[in-house]
């Protein structure tokens, strides 16, 4: 089973710079977008519904903010818009999951940190979510969970690293979050785990790929169970729909 995952900073531009012709060569069996920026009823061109697809769209509800989407060639047995957060944030067109006989598929994008008073919010989201990712950990089903998700792990993640300690997606809490699901919960980063040189990154803060510092803050991250179900990972550098670059796995796994 194939799964491309990609931030695509607002579908529309990404679909004129030749997403949608890309995607259709890449064999997916499975394609998760995040940052649509786009409402649902702006998506209901044929281009944004891809032959041989099930598309599935989760909207803010506020135009050209956030949005995931899922496609997937197996028609799932249910869909899930959100986690069940408190708080409501994850339903402002953050998280999308497609559930299969045995297996969760979902679409995330993380809130973004420009000040304080969004840093105290993506802190408080991903408490949320990790609460979620302990609690599902239990269950008798595998998870992948594919997205921008907003930080980093370790220092080969980030180009510089030395000029990043202070800065949002680095900073020392989100590691120790991103360790603690990874080595107390037990999720697996799929791409880390076949995949260990330290130039890999998926997006540019900057705006356009390779100019500047390179973050790889986009990843698929699946339940224990499919740690030895990954088979291939790359993050294709030959294409540019956004800042960031598509992120392509493979796993020994059908739906």
């Amino acid at each position: 089973m194939r799964i491309v995952s990609l931030s695509v900073d607002g579908v529309h531009q990404a679909a004129q710079r030749g997403l949608y012709d890309w995607l259709a060569e890449q064999d997916a069996d499975i394609i998760c977008l995040q940052d649509l920026r786009s409402l649902e009823p702006e998506l209901d061109h044929p281009i944004f519904h891809p032959d041989g697809y099930y598309s599935y769209f989760f909207d803010s509800g506020t135009p050209h903010e956030n949005g995931v989407a899922i496609y997937t060639r197996s028609q799932p047995k249910a869909i899930i818009f959100g986690m069940g957060f408190a708080n409501g944030e994850d339903m402002y067109g953050r998280y999308l999951q497609a559930d299969f006989e045995r297996l969760s598929v979902g679409s995330l994008l993380a809130p973004v940190a420009t000040d304080e008073a969004s840093l105290e919010k993506k802190v408080q989201f991903f408490d949320d979510m990790q609460a979620h990712l302990q609690k599902i950990s239990r269950k008798r089903r595998d998870f992948i969970f594919c997205g921008n998700w907003g930080m980093t792990h370790r220092r080969a993640d980030v180009q510089n690293w030395q000029d990043h300690q202070d800065t949002p997606g680095f900073m020392r809490h989100e590691q120790r979050w991103l360790d603690q699901l990874f080595n107390e919960i037990g999720y697996v980063d799929a791409f880390r785990r076949v995949v260990k040189d330290t130039d890999e990154f998926t997006w540019w803060p900057s705006g356009t790929v390779g100019e500047g510092d390179g973050w790889r803050t986009d990843m698929q991250i699946v339940s224990h169970g499919l740690k030895n179900r990954i088979e291939y990972g790359a993050i294709n550098k030959n294409v540019a729909f956004s800042s960031h670059l598509p992120l392509m796995m493979d796993y020994d796994l059908e739906v």
